[in-house]
């Protein structure tokens, strides 16, 4: 990737607090979102009723009834339709209105006419993904090469911390000696020079597969030296693929915006080796803890961003923080332009002490 001289390392950056709408966020586990009911979201600060259809079909409108803004989700689906409990206007899943029992015969009204926005919403993976923009340039969905031995084991925590202030989490590799200390991860305290390849990828940049240390407990159930890759990708994605033999393991990390101050840090792991099956319940609060850690640090920082909101990003460990913001800066200029976008990253080595 680029060379970066000492003025581009050393930089107030004030943050891109607006996340990009034309991208797949996620939203939470397939299982979560039953036949029949209504589950209401918050994505990029609107509000979202998701409806699962008797088919297993998802469908996602805006939370709001076109008559006096009452929000639908806590109204009733049944049939295909969507019942407003304030004066029972219904819906179709698509968002036409079907019908307003309170017009007469004497009203001259096509009801088809009135509609609520609708939004792109698929299952993907055992998760369900939603898109609050339109476009159609939106980064691929995280997808993995390997047939999992069971349901994904997913955990989400709400951050009271901006979303750009929470991607930039997944790109710091000099954060984890100081806030992620747990027994189970890295007991270590000294400080080793990592040096490590990067390589441009669609709409982001992967760290290339290399031979992990043995600290980690997941590394240790693998068994062996596992190698690892790790891609990030917008709009807040980070992708860990760990191998041993045979033996696969994805351990997946991403960033949800729900307002302004507001984001979900969502991890979701899958294998395909079965005995990891019998661990399920014992990692779930190991990984509730790992993301709480950061949850905690994410917090304070942003109460002192809100008193000055600048950043300085400095030396190589920065660099990914500083790719972040780039490719985002191109990817809002490219959907804005309607042209392509162009990753603006090229192939280097980075090197940190952590």
């Amino acid at each position: 990737m680029a060379q970066a001289t000492a003025s581009d390392e050393r930089r107030d950056r004030p943050a891109l607090t607006e996340p990009i709408a034309e991208a797949w966020y996620c939203i939470g586990e397939s299982r979560s979102f039953k036949a029949g009911q209504l589950r209401s979201v918050q994505v990029c600060g609107e509000q979202i009723v998701v409806a699962r259809r008797d088919d297993g079909g998802l469908r996602a409108l805006r939370d709001r009834c076109a008559h006096r803004g009452m929000a639908l989700s806590k109204g009733t689906f049944k049939e295909g339709l969507i019942t407003c409990p304030f004066h029972g206007w219904q819906f179709t899943v698509d968002g036409a209105c079907a019908a307003i029992p309170a017009l007469s015969a004497s009203d001259s009204v096509d009801v088809g006419k009135i509609r609520i926005r609708s939004f792109d919403v698929v299952d993907h993976l055992g998760m369900v993904w939603l898109k609050p923009g339109g476009g159609s340039g939106a980064p691929a969905l995280p997808d993995i090469d390997f047939e999992p031995a069971g349901p994904p084991l997913a955990v989400s925590v709400e951050v009271n911390a901006s979303f750009d202030l929470s991607v930039l989490s997944l790109v710091d590799p000099a954060h984890v000696a100081h806030v992620h200390t747990s027994w189970w991860w890295r007991t270590s305290r000294t400080p080793r020079e990592k040096v490590k390849q990067f390589e441009p990828s669609p709409h982001g940049f992967t760290m290339r597969s290399h031979q992990a240390a043995r600290a980690a407990l997941m590394y240790r159930l693998l068994g062996g030296i596992p190698d690892v890759e790790i891609e990030f990708r917008l709009p807040g994605v980070r992708l860990e693929r760990i191998a041993a033999g045979k033996r696969r393991f994805a351990n997946y990390t991403f960033v949800t915006p729900v307002a302004d101050r507001k984001a979900i840090l969502t991890n979701v792991m899958y294998w395909n080796w079965p005995l990891l099956n019998l661990a399920r319940y014992a990692v779930r609060p190991l990984v509730r803890q790992f993301l709480n850690q950061d949850r905690d640090v994410l917090e304070i920082a942003q109460r002192g961003l809100d008193r000055q909101p600048t950043m300085i990003l400095l030396g190589e460990s920065d660099l990914p923080g500083q790719w972040y913001f780039g490719l985002k800066r191109e990817f809002l200029r490219s959907s804005g332009a309607g042209s392509l976008f162009l990753n603006p990253l090229e192939s280097r080595e980075l090197r940190w002490r952590s």
